[in-house]
């Protein structure tokens, strides 16, 4: 696929990628925030040039990206958090995902990055749990289940879990096992 035709304009970083996963367009943003050229984007399958890993160090960024096949065949993708290489180490990014369908360039998939910061190693990274998630969280971390977390607490368990899911996206995580690994290894716990 050829670079698309149509214009974009964002704030923020914004990369696109077409059906073979090939990038497509890669704006000033992007350029910045990865420090990888245009020239160098253009092209390129996309996880070649992001190598994005999440919180655990695992691929992200890959040739069977579930995120990118599911935009591909036209199933929305929610916004997802991850680590991607830069010149000056990685930074954390949050992608939302757009696909358009663009009469003269066919199916291409916006992503839009921002909110990152750039983690120096051994930098733990920060969070805005509040005290009381903190607590669910360390209770989690002692094996209690969330029914005796809501009596401990003197809290509803419905409030429990409600915090849990909280604790989970904050972290980027999608099981209560992976947020706990997640939190000692930040050191939150």
């Amino acid at each position: 696929m050829h670079a698309v035709t149509a214009t974009f304009r964002s704030g923020d970083a914004l990369f696109a990628f077409g059906e073979d996963m090939r990038v497509v367009l890669w704006n000033a943003g992007a350029e910045r925030l990865t420090g990888v050229p245009e020239s160098e984007a253009l092209g390129q399958p996309c996880w070649d040039v992001l190598r994005a890993v999440d919180e655990r160090g695992s691929l992200v960024c890959h040739p069977g990206c579930s995120g990118a096949r599911l935009a591909c065949e036209g199933w929305p993708v929610p916004c997802r958090q991850f680590l991607v290489r830069t010149t000056e180490g990685r930074r954390r990014v949050l992608a939302s995902t757009v696909t358009v369908d663009l009469p003269d360039d066919g199916l291409v998939v916006l992503q839009i990055l921002r909110n990152g910061n750039v983690l120096a190693d051994g930098e733990p990274e920060p969070t805005s749990l509040t005290p009381r998630q903190r607590e669910v969280l360390s209770l989690l971390d002692e094996g209690t289940p969330a029914k005796l977390i809501a009596r401990r607490l003197g809290i509803t368990e419905v409030t429990v879990r409600n915090h849990i899911q909280a604790i989970l996206r904050e972290l980027g995580c999608h099981s209560q096992l992976e947020a706990v690994a997640t939190a000692r290894r930040r050191g939150l716990v």
